[in-house]
């Protein structure tokens, strides 16, 4: 494990994007152990993200480097990516630790330890030559694509937020993208924060105050190029911008 960790660092280092990795994880938990690996490697882990492809299905998670996120910024540079795949999100801030406990938290003791809710960009990115170009555990492994996370200001009330019927309106450069009620494929996000208190940030001894989780892409991954203005209207959470440039 330890050369893929050096080669997915090196990459980052020296933007010479990998062809695919030596050692390829065979299971989840091979994948997890590398992104943990990387994470740790990289520096302090202030943020999450986590989705799950239906309703259903199992979460899956990625630690965040506090060197790659963000907050309250509508400009980023195009110099740190490779790829530009913006995505808007809806993002928790935690206002008091849970740490890992044999007992699983319920849905309401989870809710209690969120701060502020946030409108949310997070950029799709890769450490591979070619977006998509690789496995779906290797992906995994490389921080399940992340670029960067962009925090936007707190809601008001944000227990009033109903996330599954939030509408979301992305545009690039004044062109309508994507237009939907409740977009995120994981259904509630609520239940994916559940999953990470319980299960997904275990090994880091759970989740802790001041720590963001954004909860999946209510859009999809819009690819743009650089110099773009992305905005993102949403229901009842206002209004954010991106410039990547």
């Amino acid at each position: 494990m330890t050369d893929t960790v050096d080669a997915l660092i090196e990459a980052r280092e020296t933007r010479q994007w990998l062809t695919g990795l030596d050692s390829r994880p065979a299971t989840e938990a091979e994948a997890y152990e590398i992104q943990d690996a990387v994470a740790r490697r990289l520096g302090p882990v202030t943020a999450w993200k986590v989705g799950a492809r239906t309703p259903d299905a199992e979460p899956f998670r990625a630690p965040i480097n506090a060197a790659t996120v963000f907050e309250n910024t509508d400009h980023l540079p195009a110099k740190i990516f490779q790829v530009i795949g913006v995505e808007a999100e809806i993002a928790y801030r935690f206002a008091r630790d849970l740490p890992v406990r044999e007992q699983p938290y319920s849905r309401e003791e989870v809710l209690d330890a969120v701060a502020s809710v946030h409108p949310a960009w997070e950029i799709v990115d890769t450490r591979f030559a070619g977006f998509g170009s690789q496995d779906g555990l290797s992906h995994m492994a490389d921080q399940f694509n992340h670029g960067a996370l962009i925090v936007g200001p707190a809601i008001a009330d944000w227990r009033s937020l109903d996330p599954v019927k939030e509408a979301v309106t992305l545009e690039v450069d004044g062109e309508t993208k994507v237009d939907v009620v409740g977009g995120n494929s994981a259904g509630d996000p609520v239940r994916l924060l559940v999953w990470m208190a319980n299960v997904g940030a275990r090994s880091f001894g759970g989740l802790h105050a001041g720590e963001v989780v954004t909860t999946g892409s209510c859009t999809g991954t819009i690819f743009v190029e650089p110099g773009s203005r992305s905005v993102a209207r949403y229901g009842t959470m206002g209004t954010i911008t991106l410039k990547v440039d």
